[in-house]
């Protein structure tokens, strides 16, 4: 078995720990156009889980901090004289084959599916 790197641990064993300038640090260097997560977290002794994983962290707390914007809405219910109101309710067309099903509007869903399985039957 070839062994191509070793790493000897000394002192406390347990997890690190990163300063929020060493984690911004990693995060900018992954957010380099081009740059691959994996290579930058390997270089760091890190997993890419974790790597994504601030970033995820950074893009919540950027949003907490900017807070939420409500947007005004503004209904119009005049209808429209652009467009004509049709004359009759819409419908489902469904081509099965060389058959045309024509579903109106307001049709029970079990009907439906007799209809089609009927039709696909009869193929």
């Amino acid at each position: 078995m070839l062994v191509r790197r070793m790493e000897v641990i000394t002192g406390d064993v347990g997890r690190r720990t990163w300063s929020p300038e060493e984690k911004a640090r990693i995060l900018a260097e992954a957010a380099v156009p081009g740059v691959v997560v994996s290579e930058v977290a390997r270089r760091h002794g890190l997993r890419p889980q974790q790597v994504f994983g601030w970033r995820r962290e950074a893009r919540t707390a950027s949003r907490s901090q900017e807070g939420m914007v409500f947007a005004p809405v503004v209904l119009d219910t005049t209808p429209s004289s652009a467009t004509p109101m049709p004359k009759e309710p819409p419908a489902i067309e469904v081509q099965i084959g060389d058959a045309m099903v024509r579903v109106p509007a307001g049709m029970d869903g079990a009907t439906v599916k007799a209809v089609l399985r009927a039709v696909r039957a009869l193929r």
